[in-house]
């Protein structure tokens, strides 16, 4: 991973770059972040998670084998060369295992962590944070950073077992929950510079003690709280002057920068603050799929408004989340009506996990189909979407359903990028 490494030494010498991590298997999100990569002449880094993709398949029902394939397909559909596509593989470590004991979900994280590097994933989130069962809770951040050695012993391995760029790390104690708070906030703790020095001190000292001393230099990242969350329907905005310490404190360190997660719905003034208060690897996933999920609705609406209700979208998808609820359940009110809201609406964008159902698959096939067939008119374009309205007005977009969809999630895409836009000033000198 040259590239991250690059990035890492640029931002420590001054520049204000930063790369945003696409944490999505939805296609459609994907090929949007493709196509803006292409457009900015940038590589894309798309991540899979522990929950997502593993070696029992996941709730994708992919292996990382499988992921990578499908992620380079798109990549050869698009036009983007498979050498600018990062891959990186997110909450790695015990965390779909929860309920075994540690040593059984340990030995099924160290299978995870070593067929994600042979399949060429180079951006190792190694996150043994969690408490397995019959673990103290919190974990000790000591027990924490010696798995994550543990585990990159095993990456290591792989790494030298198929050759190519060696792999980089990212590693955290106090680590957010994947996919948002289940819970209504109000405010957050930021990691403090004492918490962070600590996390660093036992991760240098496991790793020093599993003889990964050469190792070290590559890891290129620390997992904190900088301050923002989303619940289901507020966001935690940033806070620079809350976290001026904490961003103060990497300066010290030579090959470390910040990973903020759950960076999505910040403003964009918010993400290029993150960057340059050095949380320069900024995650984004529920984000995507809320934009891309409004575009759609917003498509069933129009096919509506053009006396056509055949592929009936919104209430096949409801109808399904209705009767298969494993996804929503835990997170949402029990009340059916405000369950039905927030399975449209919560920023925490449970409805992502119900895109591949055949079902659903099929009415939006038929929704797509007919706005194909017959595009919608501008007038509708403007009431329902004034953002892709503009984008088919000047010229950059065809009203065309699936660039629609796109151009929903790109908007989103470029505020990240802008963020990171010192990346876009250099060359790419490894990819």
């Amino acid at each position: 991973m040259d590239y991250l490494l690059n990035l890492v030494r640029r931002h420590k010498a001054g520049e204000p770059v930063g790369i945003h991590s696409v944490c999505s298997a939805h296609p459609l999100v994907i090929e949007a972040a493709m196509e803006t990569a292409i457009e900015r002449g940038l590589p894309v880094l798309i991540e899979s998670t522990s929950n997502q993709v593993n070696q029992d398949g996941g709730y994708t029902g992919m292996t990382p084998a499988v992921f990578r394939d499908f992620v380079y397909g798109i990549a050869d559909r698009t036009g983007l060369a498979r050498e600018r596509v990062l891959l990186g593989g997110d909450h790695l470590g015990p965390n779909a295992w929860q309920s075994q004991t540690a040593e059984e979900a340990m030995a099924r994280a160290e299978v995870l962590i070593d067929q994600y590097v042979r399949a060429g994933f180079r951006k190792i989130h190694l996150d043994c944070s969690m408490s397995c069962a019959g673990d103290p809770v919190p974990l000790p951040d000591a027990v924490v950073a010696e798995r994550a050695a543990r585990l990159c012993v095993v990456a290591e391995r792989a790494w030298g077992a198929v050759g190519g760029e060696a792999p980089v790390y990212v590693v955290g104690t106090e680590v957010p929950v994947p996919g948002g708070a289940h819970e209504d906030l109000e405010t957050l703790s930021v990691t403090t510079p004492g918490a962070a020095g600590l996390t660093i001190k036992v991760h240098r000292l496991a790793f020093a003690a599993a003889g990964l001393d050469a190792a070290w230099p590559r890891v290129v990242g620390l997992v904190v709280q900088p301050g923002v969350e989303f619940d289901h329907h507020k966001v935690i905005d940033y806070q620079p002057q809350q976290a001026a310490q904490l961003s103060r404190f990497i300066e010290s360190e030579p090959t470390l920068v910040y990973e903020a997660h759950s960076t999505d719905y910040q403003t964009p003034a918010n993400l290029a603050a993150l960057v340059a208060d050095h949380f320069a690897i900024l995650k984004v996933g529920p984000g995507l799929t809320f934009a891309l999920r409004e575009t759609l609705w917003a498509l069933a609406d129009i096919e509506q408004e053009m006396g056509d209700t055949g592929s009936d979208f919104k209430n096949v998808v409801l109808e399904v989340m209705r009767d298969e609820p494993e996804y929503w359940r835990k997170y949402y009110d029990s009340d059916p009506a405000r369950a039905r809201f927030d399975q449209q609406y919560s920023l925490s964008d449970r409805i992502r996990y119900y895109w591949p159902h055949p079902k659903i698959q099929a009415a939006q096939a038929q929704l797509l189909a007919k706005l194909e067939h017959t595009p919608p008119p501008l007038t509708l374009l403007s009431q329902y979407l004034p953002a892709q309205y503009e984008a088919v007005r000047e010229g950059r977009v065809r009203n065309l359903p699936a660039d629609l969809l796109k151009e929903g999630v790109a908007k989103v895409l470029r505020q990240y990028m802008d963020a990171c836009a010192g990346a876009a000033t250099k060359e790419l000198e490894t990819c």
